[in-house]
């Protein structure tokens, strides 16, 4: 079965269906999620394709029942005394993305976008910071070293063959007071 036909269900919306029905069990062809919400758990049998782990402890502590659908095939074999439940299948996130356009008046379709603001930009690449500098303007700032560089040997200044260490002091501090 489709992802889309197994929504999840939580504990307490479980617990919410099954309360006038204990001699019952509840059948889920989904998951079933833990809900912090719910502050005590009722005593449950309940079978599920899959229960999340935190699920699984609260309702074993309640003294309830989780069984496998083998297991509920030889317990209730026509069915009897079985409530078939599932999720709310409109509530996942692909859905909120259907309907009519996302700028049309009165819709309420989320856009496909990761924010609409004006300062949204994201950054150019993983783990420069938001303000920092592009790469761009490094490559301008040592293209325009390499100028003065060349220009003052022009002018019988330092050479180029002098400490690569004292030439990238100098570019820092010129950057510097161009900056300032």
């Amino acid at each position: 079965m489709s992802k889309t036909n197994r929504p999840p269900l939580s504990l307490s919306k479980l617990a919410k269906y099954m309360e006038n029905k204990p001699d019952h069990i509840a059948v889920i062809v989904g998951t079933v999620t833990d809900d912090v919400r719910l502050y005590e758990v009722p005593k449950l049998t309940l079978c599920a394709l899959r229960v999340t782990e935190t699920a699984r402890a609260r309702i074993l502590k309640a003294r309830g029942e989780i069984l496998t659908f083998d297991q509920l095939a030889l317990r209730a074999p026509t069915g009897s005394k079985t409530v078939l439940l599932r999720g709310p299948k409109n509530a996942g996130e692909a859905v909120k993305h259907f309907g009519p356009a996302p700028g049309v008046p009165h819709s309420h379709t989320k856009p496909y976008v990761r924010a609409k603001g004006r300062n949204s930009r994201r950054p150019e690449e993983e783990g420069t910071a938001e303000g920092s500098r592009p790469e761009k303007c490094l490559h301008a700032n040592l293209f325009l070293l390499g100028v003065e560089l060349l220009s003052a040997s022009a002018l019988d200044g330092p050479s180029l063959e002098g400490d690569s260490s004292v030439m990238i002091a100098n570019f820092h501090e010129s950057m510097q007071e161009r900056n300032d």
